[in-house]
């Protein structure tokens, strides 16, 4: 590992060493910017999240010379499997009839301890510098109010490093989105998850999980040798009853669902349970003078599509030529127009997903609506693949959105002569 000394100025200052981050220092570095890149953290180190890389998200990896690194080290998802309340069973696969073909055929189940680590190699391979152990407290201004660079502790010692542009890839809760006056945080929905790691959990397959209930849901994925990500979601007023002890609880929630309980009574847990939330942010903007934003400091809804990575990746690449753009302008103004355009880019890049995500957000939080949903899409295949093909991210959301499909969705619920009872659940006459 190449250890590189804190300089007193850069081009690209990344802060955030996650797959964002390591993306967009690894993009803007193959345009031939000087980038550094700094982390509050020391590498490898964990991160609760759903583990997942989409079958689309795999081309960056692919790009960035990552994939056949990681390839051992994780296990194939093939496609996913969503139960609601009811009973009833949305399964999709990513190889399907409707056509469309994603980078691979497969997504990748991976801990983040393996794909940030490798991230950050490959980011140190194409010349950015990493810091680690760099805590960001603040930004810098110039005199006319653009951010400039950033105020960090490193080596128990406070320092000052400038730049042209600074990258906000530091997560939910960014530093740089909260300094700048960006940061904003949605009402709906509020959620908080609880993660960690198990070994032996019966019956796991290569598609992923997902156990929708009427007070959370839980995602279930391999992870490679023998381990499964467990990720419980459930609403912020609810985690109250935590009282500070998340592993408690995720045990007795677990408890409680016989089916879960069933498949779990012979695990064992492997790492620490680690809560992340509240979720839903969206930045007012991904751009400021100076700034750019970039993976779940940009926005973050909901974990439920286990759309965090790919959105990091492909975020960093979007961004990537709009920075290089931004760092040569020759005012200003034309700095200012670059980051317009990331903006325009993002919107048109992912506006379809974030539809789709609400969607399915809305009927994750109504058991009436995810039990209406899953009874049709449990009786047509094409659609169940169609949907898993979007959270696949190769699947254009067009596809699902398009007044034929929304037609043929709308049908089937009426062919269902679909009610429902007092607990909500899905009653067919």
């Amino acid at each position: 590992m190449t250890i590189h000394a804190l300089p007193r100025s850069t081009q690209v200052l990344v802060v955030g060493g996650g797959p964002a981050g390591a993306s967009a220092a690894w993009h803007c570095a193959q345009l031939g910017l000087d980038v550094t890149l700094l982390d509050r953290a020391e590498f490898p180190r964990s991160k609760p999240c759903a583990e997942y890389v989409s079958p689309e998200g795999a081309r960056i990896l692919s790009a960035m010379g990552a994939l056949e690194l990681l390839e051992s080290q994780a296990a194939p998802l093939t496609g996913m499997v969503v139960n609601a309340p009811s009973g009833d069973q949305i399964r999709g696969e990513f190889v399907a009839r409707h056509g469309f073909r994603g980078f691979r055929d497969r997504g990748l189940g991976i801990t983040r301890m393996v794909l940030d680590a490798t991230l950050l190699e490959r980011a140190r391979a194409a010349g950015v510098r990493v810091i680690e152990r760099a805590k960001v407290t603040d930004v810098l201004r110039d005199g006319t109010g653009s951010v400039s660079g950033v105020r960090l502790q490193h080596d128990n010692a406070s320092c000052e490093l400038t730049s042209s542009m600074v990258v906000g890839a530091d997560g939910l809760r960014s530093v740089i989105a909260r300094r700048v006056g960006l940061a904003r945080h949605a009402r709906w929905p509020k959620r908080v998850a609880l993660v960690a790691h198990y070994r032996d959990v019966a019956d796991m397959t290569s598609l992923g999980e997902m156990h929708v209930t009427s007070h959370g849901y839980v995602g279930l994925a391999d992870v490679a040798n023998g381990v499964t990500n467990v990720a419980l979601v459930i609403n912020a007023h609810d985690a109250k009853a935590m009282h500070g002890d998340p592993t408690a609880f995720l045990d007795a929630w677990i408890s409680r669902h016989s089916v879960l309980a069933a498949r779990f009574r012979s695990a064992h847990r492997v790492s620490a349970v680690h809560a992340t939330g509240p979720f839903a942010s969206r930045a007012r903007c991904a751009w400021a003078p100076g700034v750019a934003l970039v993976g779940d400091a940009a926005d973050f809804y909901d974990p439920f599509t286990g759309e965090g990575i790919y959105s990091a990746l492909v975020g960093g690449e979007l961004l990537a030529p709009f920075v290089h753009e931004a760092v040569r302008a020759s005012s200003a103004a034309r700095s200012a127009l670059a980051l317009g355009g990331y903006e325009r880019a993002r919107r048109d890049s992912f506006i379809g997903k974030w539809r789709v995500e609400r969607l399915i957000g809305l009927a994750v939080s109504s058991p009436k609506l995810m039990n209406a949903a899953a009874r049709v899409l449990s009786r047509n295949r094409d659609l169940s693949d169609l949907l898993i093909g979007i959270t696949g991210d190769f699947v254009p959301a067009s596809a699902m959105l398009s007044p034929r499909t929304l037609w043929r969705a709308a049908r089937a619920v009426a062919s269902q002569s679909i009610s429902f009872n007092r607990a909500g659940y899905v009653d067919r006459r």
